[in-house]
């Protein structure tokens, strides 16, 4: 049985990261001074529908398949919404949103249901070979999750950057894979 390396690999910075609301389905990625990550040779490119993770797969030199599984939370009536405007607005629903991972007062996916489709779609792929998935940070935080055996209570305590990534091997299970920095 050969091994599988998977790279999950945080899309690169957006408007809405940098003015604190969450994405909508068309935002984009911003240019990027950032030291560019270098891939391992041969790896095969997976991607998140999204135009952000698209976008940031083709500037790590990806030609990619996209990944339903790798998609972003859907954040309902919230997509393209500030925290400062939920805060005001909505307090109360952003504060059980942000301690109960069942719910989703938004009227999308719950933390808990991004999770189990990410811990889905892990414990179904274990395709030899390297792999880098362009992703998202609630997809990054749910396979850390789902690798460690971590509470779900734990997702809000992992902070995701942009071009982030989490290297996982699989060879009879997942585990998160440290490397040294080059």
């Amino acid at each position: 049985m050969k091994a599988t390396h998977l790279t999950l690999i945080s899309h690169a910075p957006t408007e809405a990261q940098r003015s604190g609301r969450f994405h909508a389905d068309e935002d984009g990625v911003q240019l990027t001074t950032d030291q560019p990550l270098v891939l391992p040779r041969g790896s095969i490119g997976l991607t998140g529908p999204e135009l952000r993770a698209t976008q940031t797969a083709q500037l790590l030199g990806l030609r990619p398949t996209v990944e339903p599984a790798l998609r972003d939370c859907d954040f309902g009536r919230w997509k393209g919404v500030s925290l400062k405007a939920l805060q005001r607005d909505e307090a109360e629903l952003l504060q059980v949103w942000m301690n109960d991972p069942q719910s989703a007062p938004h009227g999308g996916e719950s933390i808990a249901d991004v999770c189990r489709r990410v811990a889905d779609w892990l414990e179904g792929f274990t395709a030899p070979g390297h792999w880098v998935a362009v992703t998202h940070p609630m997809i990054i935080r749910a396979a850390m999750l789902h690798v460690l055996q971590c509470p779900l209570s734990a997702f809000h305590r992992i902070d995701v950057q942009p071009l982030s990534p989490l290297h996982l091997g699989h060879h009879g299970m997942w585990r998160v894979k440290l490397t040294s920095a080059d």
